[in-house]
Protein backbone atom coordinates (compact mmCIF):
# COMPACT_ATOMS: atom_id res chain seq x y z
CA UNK A 1 0.00 0.00 0.00
CA UNK A 2 1.16 3.54 -0.70
CA UNK A 3 1.30 4.54 2.97
CA UNK A 4 0.89 2.43 6.05
CA UNK A 5 -2.58 2.63 7.53
CA UNK A 6 -3.04 1.97 11.24
CA UNK A 7 -5.13 -0.96 12.45
CA UNK A 8 -6.40 -1.57 15.98
CA UNK A 9 -7.28 -5.13 17.02
CA UNK A 10 -8.78 -5.76 20.46
CA UNK A 11 -7.99 -9.05 22.17
CA UNK A 12 -4.95 -9.67 19.98
CA UNK A 13 -2.72 -11.69 22.28
CA UNK A 14 -3.89 -15.19 21.26
CA UNK A 15 -6.20 -17.23 19.07
CA UNK A 16 -8.17 -15.44 16.39
CA UNK A 17 -6.99 -11.98 17.47
CA UNK A 18 -3.35 -12.99 17.19
CA UNK A 19 -3.84 -14.31 13.65
CA UNK A 20 -5.66 -11.12 12.65
CA UNK A 21 -2.72 -9.12 14.01
CA UNK A 22 -0.30 -11.22 11.94
CA UNK A 23 -2.42 -11.05 8.79
CA UNK A 24 -2.88 -7.28 8.85
CA UNK A 25 0.78 -6.77 9.67
CA UNK A 26 1.76 -8.91 6.69
CA UNK A 27 -0.56 -6.76 4.57
CA UNK A 28 1.60 -3.74 5.46
CA UNK A 29 -0.49 -2.11 8.17
CA UNK A 30 0.92 -0.62 11.34
CA UNK A 31 -0.89 -2.73 13.93
CA UNK A 32 -1.84 -2.03 17.53
CA UNK A 33 -3.03 -5.07 19.46
CA UNK A 34 -4.60 -4.89 22.89
CA UNK A 35 -4.82 -7.25 25.84
CA UNK A 36 -6.20 -6.91 29.36
CA UNK A 37 -2.88 -7.94 30.90
CA UNK A 38 0.78 -7.00 30.63
CA UNK A 39 1.50 -10.68 29.99
CA UNK A 40 -0.82 -10.58 26.98
CA UNK A 41 0.91 -7.45 25.71
CA UNK A 42 4.24 -9.27 25.98
CA UNK A 43 2.81 -12.01 23.74
CA UNK A 44 1.75 -9.35 21.20
CA UNK A 45 5.19 -7.75 21.23
CA UNK A 46 6.84 -11.13 20.68
CA UNK A 47 4.48 -11.92 17.80
CA UNK A 48 5.32 -8.61 16.11
CA UNK A 49 9.03 -9.15 16.73
CA UNK A 50 8.89 -12.64 15.22
CA UNK A 51 7.26 -11.40 12.01
CA UNK A 52 9.19 -8.09 11.96
CA UNK A 53 5.90 -6.21 12.04
CA UNK A 54 5.44 -2.52 12.71
CA UNK A 55 3.28 -1.69 15.71
CA UNK A 56 2.91 -2.46 19.37
CA UNK A 57 0.82 -4.02 22.11
CA UNK A 58 -1.11 -1.95 24.65
CA UNK A 59 -2.84 -2.88 27.89
CA UNK A 60 -6.55 -2.19 27.50
CA UNK A 61 -9.59 -3.47 29.36
CA UNK A 62 -12.56 -3.09 27.02
CA UNK A 63 -14.93 -2.85 30.01
CA UNK A 64 -13.12 0.18 31.48
CA UNK A 65 -15.25 3.17 30.51
CA UNK A 66 -12.40 5.63 30.94
CA UNK A 67 -9.72 3.63 29.13
CA UNK A 68 -10.97 4.03 25.55
CA UNK A 69 -10.19 7.73 25.15
CA UNK A 70 -6.78 7.18 26.79
CA UNK A 71 -6.03 4.38 24.33
CA UNK A 72 -6.97 6.61 21.40
CA UNK A 73 -4.71 9.40 22.67
CA UNK A 74 -1.77 7.01 23.06
CA UNK A 75 -2.21 5.61 19.56
CA UNK A 76 -2.50 9.10 18.05
CA UNK A 77 0.69 10.26 19.76
CA UNK A 78 2.59 7.19 18.60
CA UNK A 79 1.21 6.63 15.10
CA UNK A 80 -1.74 8.88 14.21
CA UNK A 81 -5.43 8.14 13.53
CA UNK A 82 -6.47 4.54 13.04
CA UNK A 83 -8.14 3.54 9.78
CA UNK A 84 -9.01 -0.08 10.59
CA UNK A 85 -10.88 -1.12 13.73
CA UNK A 86 -11.31 -4.83 14.48
CA UNK A 87 -13.58 -5.42 17.47
CA UNK A 88 -12.48 -8.93 18.41
CA UNK A 89 -12.29 -9.07 22.22
CA UNK A 90 -14.97 -11.21 23.83
CA UNK A 91 -15.75 -13.66 26.61
CA UNK A 92 -18.12 -16.54 27.32
CA UNK A 93 -19.82 -17.39 30.60
CA UNK A 94 -22.02 -20.30 29.57
CA UNK A 95 -24.94 -21.52 31.63
CA UNK A 96 -28.55 -22.58 31.26
CA UNK A 97 -30.77 -19.56 31.75
CA UNK A 98 -32.42 -20.97 34.90
CA UNK A 99 -28.96 -21.15 36.47
CA UNK A 100 -27.46 -18.04 34.90
CA UNK A 101 -26.52 -15.32 37.36
CA UNK A 102 -27.00 -11.60 36.75
CA UNK A 103 -23.21 -11.30 36.75
CA UNK A 104 -22.84 -13.92 34.00
CA UNK A 105 -25.38 -12.05 31.90
CA UNK A 106 -24.07 -8.55 32.57
CA UNK A 107 -20.36 -9.37 32.19
CA UNK A 108 -20.85 -10.95 28.77
CA UNK A 109 -23.03 -8.08 27.53
CA UNK A 110 -20.59 -5.48 28.85
CA UNK A 111 -17.56 -7.15 27.29
CA UNK A 112 -19.01 -8.35 23.99
CA UNK A 113 -21.50 -5.61 23.12
CA UNK A 114 -21.39 -2.44 25.21
CA UNK A 115 -17.62 -2.20 24.80
CA UNK A 116 -18.01 -2.36 21.00
CA UNK A 117 -20.37 0.62 21.20
CA UNK A 118 -17.90 2.63 23.30
CA UNK A 119 -14.80 1.74 21.32
CA UNK A 120 -16.44 2.34 17.95
CA UNK A 121 -17.92 5.65 19.09
CA UNK A 122 -14.48 6.85 20.17
CA UNK A 123 -12.50 5.88 17.09
CA UNK A 124 -15.13 6.59 14.44
CA UNK A 125 -14.87 10.33 15.09
CA UNK A 126 -11.45 10.48 13.45
CA UNK A 127 -12.52 8.16 10.64
CA UNK A 128 -15.36 10.57 9.85
CA UNK A 129 -12.95 13.50 9.73
CA UNK A 130 -10.57 11.52 7.53
CA UNK A 131 -13.48 10.32 5.39
CA UNK A 132 -12.09 6.79 5.43
CA UNK A 133 -12.43 3.74 7.63
CA UNK A 134 -13.00 0.02 7.95
CA UNK A 135 -14.86 -1.35 10.98
CA UNK A 136 -14.88 -5.14 11.27
CA UNK A 137 -16.79 -6.78 14.11
CA UNK A 138 -16.16 -10.42 15.00
CA UNK A 139 -19.46 -12.17 15.64
CA UNK A 140 -20.25 -15.87 15.92
CA UNK A 141 -22.32 -18.57 14.29
CA UNK A 142 -24.37 -18.77 17.51
CA UNK A 143 -25.54 -15.21 16.91
CA UNK A 144 -27.46 -16.62 13.94
CA UNK A 145 -28.20 -20.20 14.92
CA UNK A 146 -28.44 -19.92 18.70
CA UNK A 147 -26.96 -22.44 21.12
CA UNK A 148 -28.26 -23.97 24.32
CA UNK A 149 -26.46 -22.65 27.37
CA UNK A 150 -25.33 -19.49 25.60
CA UNK A 151 -28.29 -17.11 25.77
CA UNK A 152 -26.01 -14.31 26.96
CA UNK A 153 -23.28 -14.88 24.37
CA UNK A 154 -25.76 -15.49 21.54
CA UNK A 155 -27.64 -12.31 22.44
CA UNK A 156 -24.48 -10.22 22.12
CA UNK A 157 -23.51 -11.72 18.77
CA UNK A 158 -27.03 -11.33 17.36
CA UNK A 159 -27.09 -7.72 18.51
CA UNK A 160 -23.75 -7.12 16.83
CA UNK A 161 -25.35 -7.83 13.45
CA UNK A 162 -28.02 -5.19 13.93
CA UNK A 163 -25.48 -2.74 15.36
CA UNK A 164 -23.22 -3.19 12.34
CA UNK A 165 -25.97 -2.83 9.75
CA UNK A 166 -27.34 0.32 11.37
CA UNK A 167 -23.88 1.82 11.72
CA UNK A 168 -23.06 0.97 8.11
CA UNK A 169 -26.02 3.13 7.02
CA UNK A 170 -24.93 5.98 9.28
CA UNK A 171 -21.34 6.04 8.04
CA UNK A 172 -21.55 5.13 4.36
CA UNK A 173 -21.53 8.76 3.19
CA UNK A 174 -18.14 9.20 4.91
CA UNK A 175 -16.54 6.32 3.02
CA UNK A 176 -16.53 4.10 6.11
CA UNK A 177 -17.57 0.47 5.76
CA UNK A 178 -18.91 -1.66 8.62
CA UNK A 179 -19.12 -5.44 8.38
CA UNK A 180 -19.24 -8.51 10.60
CA UNK A 181 -17.62 -11.92 10.35
CA UNK A 182 -19.34 -14.88 12.02
CA UNK A 183 -16.93 -17.76 12.66
CA UNK A 184 -18.06 -21.30 13.17
CA UNK A 185 -15.82 -23.79 14.95
CA UNK A 186 -12.27 -22.48 14.69
CA UNK A 187 -9.25 -24.46 15.85
CA UNK A 188 -7.99 -22.35 18.78
CA UNK A 189 -6.86 -22.87 22.38
CA UNK A 190 -10.53 -22.92 23.37
CA UNK A 191 -11.49 -25.79 21.05
CA UNK A 192 -8.30 -27.69 21.92
CA UNK A 193 -9.77 -28.13 25.41
CA UNK A 194 -12.63 -30.20 23.99
CA UNK A 195 -12.55 -33.97 24.35
CA UNK A 196 -11.77 -35.98 21.20
CA UNK A 197 -15.32 -37.38 21.23
CA UNK A 198 -16.72 -33.84 21.30
CA UNK A 199 -14.48 -32.78 18.43
CA UNK A 200 -15.56 -35.78 16.36
CA UNK A 201 -19.24 -34.90 16.85
CA UNK A 202 -18.61 -31.29 15.86
CA UNK A 203 -16.64 -32.22 12.75
CA UNK A 204 -19.38 -34.62 11.61
CA UNK A 205 -21.81 -31.70 11.58
CA UNK A 206 -19.56 -29.53 9.37
CA UNK A 207 -20.01 -30.15 5.60
CA UNK A 208 -16.33 -29.44 4.88
CA UNK A 209 -15.44 -32.07 7.47
CA UNK A 210 -13.00 -30.06 9.55
CA UNK A 211 -12.63 -27.09 11.85
CA UNK A 212 -11.49 -23.82 10.39
CA UNK A 213 -8.13 -22.26 11.16
CA UNK A 214 -7.66 -18.87 12.77
CA UNK A 215 -5.57 -17.92 9.73
CA UNK A 216 -8.53 -18.59 7.42
CA UNK A 217 -10.67 -16.26 9.50
CA UNK A 218 -7.92 -13.65 9.59
CA UNK A 219 -7.68 -13.69 5.78
CA UNK A 220 -11.36 -12.68 5.66
CA UNK A 221 -10.55 -9.73 7.92
CA UNK A 222 -7.70 -8.80 5.58
CA UNK A 223 -10.09 -8.85 2.63
CA UNK A 224 -12.66 -6.62 4.35
CA UNK A 225 -9.90 -4.21 5.39
CA UNK A 226 -8.56 -3.97 1.85
CA UNK A 227 -9.54 -1.80 -1.09
CA UNK A 228 -10.88 -4.94 -2.76
CA UNK A 229 -13.82 -4.77 -0.34
CA UNK A 230 -14.48 -1.04 -0.76
CA UNK A 231 -18.04 -1.67 -2.06
CA UNK A 232 -19.05 -4.06 0.72
CA UNK A 233 -20.78 -2.67 3.80
CA UNK A 234 -23.50 -3.78 6.19
CA UNK A 235 -22.73 -7.42 5.44
CA UNK A 236 -22.05 -10.50 7.52
CA UNK A 237 -19.65 -13.12 6.20
CA UNK A 238 -20.05 -16.62 7.58
CA UNK A 239 -16.79 -18.52 7.97
CA UNK A 240 -18.03 -21.88 9.18
CA UNK A 241 -17.31 -24.61 6.63
CA UNK A 242 -20.98 -24.79 5.67
CA UNK A 243 -22.21 -25.52 9.19
CA UNK A 244 -24.84 -22.80 8.89
CA UNK A 245 -26.08 -21.86 5.42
Amino acid sequence: MAESKIALITGANRGIGKEILISLSNDGYTVVGTSRSSEGVSHIKKTLSDIKGIGCGMVFDVTDKNATSILNSEIKKKYGNISILVNNAGITMDNLIIRMSDNEWNEVLETNLTSVYRITKEFVKDMMKDRYGRIINIGSIVGISGNAGQTNYSATKSALLGFSKSLAKELASRNITVNTISPGFIDTDMTKKLKDSQKEMLIKSIPLGRMGSAAELASTVSFLASENASYITGENINVNGGLYM
